[in-house]
């Protein structure tokens, strides 16, 4: 593994304090250091950057008998605003955040599924980040920057959605064209990206470094972290397990192939299963993606004998994929997001649970969990504000990249290399 650079380090070492006053809330100096494990003196350094650039505020002074007074420290929230946007094929999801990544407002706008032109999804992001601006009650001059997140390959560095299978996008320059209407930083990454570092941050990525969230929707992919590395391939397309083989010549995937989890597992797939069951099911005329989903959900409540054996065959699929999952990458925690998981996952999380243990190796069954994401309000939303965190930051000359750590403070004189959590 390459050696940091004494730059490299003091980058992650200044966001290393960042995260840790996300997890602890108010901080000592002191308390920082014990958190991160680095020097008081490295904490007290970046404290003063930080607060220089008004992006830490003291909080509190308390005088303790006897000793000096200690300064309580929290991100100021007011240093400006930002907003996530998660975008799918049926909608586009906008909330405003502080700084300290509370939301403060929320808009959606729903899109028709089958329309693709690009102006046309543009329009919606702007809509819905308009929409979110005003139930916050933010002035737009006050907002530091958009994260989007995009569906399908996405090249953050261009900001490119290279190709989104859906609407089969090529090279589409989706963050100059939203920057040249919003004149506002537009920072746009992939769902899957987002979903991993809202978990690393807000969800059982506080307790395990090494994990998977599954992300169940239209499409279905997983974020992965290993070892609190954020996993994102040589070209940011890690994470397709929605297109790795489940059954060999099996149905028509939307990618092109045949058999990909997807297949089984999007609600295209949810919609091919229940057809097979029972192809005259009046959950079947459900046009819309979601209203069909809410279909299934409402009947798996009413007993509907179809839906649960839907639910059953669907659990079935979903643990033989998580098995390949887990065999590969031997990962301990998973977490099921996306809105087909919130609407179904009192029926499927139980059912893999049982059937997990026929898919996974022996070595790597001990310990593993499945359960649904804690994470609170939409994860890929804030996902993609805490990259836009990372980037004001990176304006501000304070940058950090996100997903390592150093393992020991480099005023300690210790080995510099190693990946640790953002």
């Amino acid at each position: 593994m390459s050696r940091h650079t004494a730059r490299d380090l003091r980058s992650e070492n200044r966001f290393e304090v960042l995260h840790a006053l996300f997890e602890l809330g108010s901080s000592t100096r002191q308390e920082l250091a014990r958190h991160t494990g680095l020097s008081p003196a490295t904490v007290a350094t970046l404290v003063t950057e930080f607060l220089s650039e008004d992006v830490l505020h003291i909080a509190t002074v308390e005088r303790n008998t006897g000793g000096r007074p200690q300064e309580r420290l929290t991100i100021n929230p007011d240093r400006g605003r930002m907003v996530g946007v998660d975008v799918a094929e049926t909608y586009v999801d906008a909330t405003v955040y502080d700084l300290a990544l509370g939301a403060l407002g929320q808009g959606e706008i729903a899109l028709d599924e089958h329309e693709n032109d690009p102006d046309y999804v543009i329009d919606g992001i702007v809509r819905a980040i308009e929409a979110a601006v005003g139930s916050g009650a933010t002035e737009r001059e006050r907002v530091i920057g958009v994260g989007v997140s995009m569906p399908g390959h996405v090249h953050p560095g261009a900001g490119v959605s290279v190709f989104a299978p859906n609407w089969d996008w090529r090279d589409v320059q989706i963050e100059r064209m939203l920057e040249k209407i919003l004149r506002i930083p537009v920072y746009v990454d992939n769902p899957l990206k987002a979903l991993a570092l809202s978990e690393m941050w807000f969800g059982i990525g506080r307790g395990e470094d090494t994990m998977a969230v599954v992300n169940l929707g239209t499409g279905v992919g997983t974020g992965i972290a290993v070892d609190g590395s954020l996993i994102r391939g040589t070209t940011n397309n890690a994470g397709e397990w929605g297109h790795t083989l489940l059954q060999l010549d099996g149905r028509r995937c939307r990618c092109g192939r045949r058999g990909c989890v997807e297949a089984y597992l999007g609600v295209h797939g949810l919609h091919t299963t229940l057809a097979e069951i029972d192809v005259k099911h009046p959950a079947l005329r459900q046009r819309r993606q979601r209203d069909f989903v809410e279909a299934v959900a409402a009947g798996l409540d009413a007993g509907d004998p179809a839906l649960i054996a839907l639910a059953l065959r669907t659990s079935r699929y979903l643990a033989a994929a998580l098995g390949d999952l887990v065999n590969l990458l031997n990962i301990p925690r998973i977490t099921l997001t996306g809105w087909t998981s919130k609407a179904l996952g009192e029926w499927l999380v139980p059912a893999v649970r049982d059937e997990l243990p026929h898919h996974v190796l022996p070595g790597s069954l001990p310990g593993l969990t499945v359960e649904p994401s804690q994470v609170p309000g939409n994860a890929v939303a804030l996902g993609m504000a805490a990259f836009t965190l990372q980037q004001f930051l990176t304006r501000l000359g304070l940058a950090s990249p996100v997903g390592t750590r150093p393992r020991t403070d480099p005023e300690h004189g210790g080995d510099q290399s190693g990946p640790g959590r953002p």
